[in-house]
This record gives structure tokens, C-alpha cells and sequence, in this order.
């Protein structure tokens, strides 16, 4: 196989802070020689775990980036700076804008190419800026992690109440470890998550590597709150902590442990229209309850068409933008477990 063409300006192996980039050369119409330049922050210290930390898979989920820009900071401000001893054991590896020329746009996908990073792995080492960027996760940077949390929320299109997440595995201790990760991070609601769409998604890539895989959902509609913002930073530091590389005790708080048991959780729309939301996120429904109605927005006289809930549970994801299409997804429900 060939090898990747994204080189990073800093050391790995080096302990220290360390401030700089994964260089993606990229030849374009306003800079011929040209690169990508994606953020990246190292710190080490001595031997010891790693953990890769994500935001901005997708470019316009924010409380991932933000958290990670200040955490950052927190753990060191100044590059090659000597670390406390006392402070972090190992290694922490940062990127708050994964897929950063989406990030750099604000939209869900890469401008450059369309790509979908959480849709794009393994990636092709010769393929497309948003595959090459995968690819190097695929095979040099999560090769390195004992633990990787990627942090997402809902984007320019859903909104969640806010949630970390682990998946079911085939691997049972695996999945246990996921588990402890998620309860560490400590986020009001934790969710064993059902995709959707599975292929192609980095969870899928790092879990199938073997490795301790946290996800989030905290929030949504292309913005941030202090409160989901709170939740990403707290849960940051309580993972570092949980895995043994940032000393101190977890804050740990009461969360909601929820299930996601099959495609049932998600009402998806047949039409195109005006949604009206008659629950919000957070609360209970039963199954068969009204959930939302959508208006058509091309004449009046015609009424509403009703969607239902298809289980008992709790309103844990909605379409957050006021018109909606046939396809996209009205609504997500869970089923709470204590």
C-alpha cells in the first residue's frame, strides 16, 4: 500500500507539549503547492497511556473543538515546555478539527470534496483529501491510542439532549471497557448507541482495531450552550483521568443510562413540509403518542400529517430545523434503564 502523504510538523515520541500540524499537500487553483494544515497538540510524558482526542469530524459540531482547544491550553500553553510529573503520565494526542476543511467552512462535509469523514473510512492513502485524512487515522494515529473519544453533537440539522455513548461489540470485554470509558465521561445521559448507518464511520474503524472508543451527542443546531460545553470539558478530563494518564478524581454526577435496541427508536419522514414538534427533547412518550406533525407549506386548507411514536421511551434526538424532508430523521427515541 502506498504510503500517506500527510506528514506531521511535531513530534509523537517526545515528551513535552507540543504545538503544530498534519500537513496535507493539496494543489489548488489559489495555491499551486499548496497544503492542508490541520491542528494538532501533543503532550507526553514519560511511558504511560495515549489518547487521541477528537472534534470537528464533522464541521459544524462545536463543543468537541471547543473543549479540546482548552484543554490544550490547560495541559500546556507553551510548546516543548517540561510537564508537571505530577500533573499527566503518558501521552495526549488533540485534534480539534478532524476534518478540519469542513470545519474551516462550517458544514457537516469537506467543501474540497464532499466527504464525509465519519462516512470515509478506512480512507485511501491516494484518494481524495477527506479519504487521505482517514487513512492516516486508520493507520498511524489510532494504531498509537489505548483510548480515543470523538466528540459530536447534532449539527446544523438535529439536536440531542446530551449524551456520551458506546456501542455493542462482539467482543464483550471490549465492550465493557467502552462502557467504563462512557460512565466515566460522565455526561448527563449515556446511551448505547444504534447507527443508523454504520459504514464507513471512524467508531466502526476504531473498534474494529480494538481499541477503547467513547462517542458523544451534546447538543445541536450548529451552535453550542455553556451548559454542552460544561459537559464536554468535564467529560474530557474524567476520561484522561479514568484511563490513568491525568491525575485527580473524577466529577462524577448522576446520569441517565439509555438504550437504542433497534431501528424502532427512529421515526423518519415520507414528506416534505413544515414540522411542528409536539414533544420535546427529554421527554417521555409513549408509544403511539403524537410526536410531530407535518404542515404542508405550498397551500392551507390541508391538514397535518400525524408521526407517532413507534416505542416507550424518552425524546432523546429531533430535526431541528423548522422545514423537513422525506428522509430525513423527525425523531429519536430511547429507552430508559434506570
Amino acid at each position: 500500500m502506498r504510503d500517506n502523504p500527510i506528514s506531521s510538523t511535531i513530534p509523537f515520541d517526545q515528551n513535552g507539549v507540543h504545538h503544530g500540524f498534519l500537513k496535507l499537500p493539496f494543489s489548488r487553483d489559489d495555491s499551486a503547492w499548496g497544503s492542508v494544515m490541520i491542528p494538532i497538540c501533543v503532550i507526553k510524558n514519560g511511558d504511560g497511556p495515549t489518547a487521541l482526542l477528537t472534534g470537528g469530524n464533522h464541521g459544524d459540531e462545536y463543543e468537541g473543538p471547543i473543549a479540546l482547544q482548552n484543554l490544550a491550553h490547560e495541559l500546556g500553553a507553551e510548546s516543548g515546555v517540561e510537564l508537571d510529573q505530577n500533573k499527566i503520565t503518558g501521552r495526549v494526542i488533540i485534534i480539534p478539527g478532524f476534518n478540519y476543511p469542513a470545519f474551516q467552512s462550517g458544514t457537516r462535509t469537506s467543501p474540497i470534496d464532499k466527504g464525509n469523514m465519519n462516512r470515509s473510512f478506512p480512507g485511501r492513502p491516494d484518494g481524495t483529501v477527506t479519504q487521505k485524512i482517514a487513512d492516516y487515522f486508520q493507520r498511524t494515529l489510532v494504531p498509537m491510542a489505548d483510548i480515543v473519544l470523538d466528540f459530536h453533537s447534532g449539527g446544523k440539522t438535529l439536536d440531542f439532549i446530551p449524551f456520551a455513548a458506546a456501542h455493542i461489540l462482539d467482543d464483550k470485554k471490549q465492550q465493557a471497557q467502552c462502557v467504563a470509558a462512557m460512565q466515566a465521561f460522565n455526561a448527563p445521559y449515556s446511551v448505547m448507541l444504534l447507527e443508523i448507518d454504520n459504514v464507513g464511520m471512524y467508531d466502526t474503524a476504531v473498534e474494529d482495531l480494538g481499541k477503547t472508543f467513547v462517542s458523544t451527542e451534546l447538543g445541536g443546531g450548529g451552535t453550542t450552550t455553556a451548559r454542552s460545553i460544561a459537559i464536554a470539558k468535564k467529560g474530557a478530563k474524567n476520561l484522561l483521568i479514568h484511563v490513568g494518564i491525568l491525575k485527580g478524581e473524577l466529577d462524577i454526577e448522576p446520569s441517565v443510562d439509555l438504550d437504542m435496541p433497534d431501528g424502532d427508536c427512529f421515526t423518519i419522514s415520507e414528506h416534505d413540509g413544515l414540522i411542528e414538534p409536539m414533544v420535546d427533547l427529554g421527554q417521555s412518550v409513549t408509544k403511539g403518542d403524537l410526536i410531530a406533525r407535518i404542515w404542508p407549506i405550498d397551500r392551507t386548507g390541508i391538514p397535518a400529517i400525524d408521526y407517532r411514536a413507534n416505542k416507550t421511551g424518552m425524546l432523546t434526538s429531533r430535526h431541528f430545523p423548522g422545514l423537513i424532508k422525506s428522509g430525513d430523521c423527525i425523531a429519536v427515541i430511547a429507552i430508559v434503564m434506570n
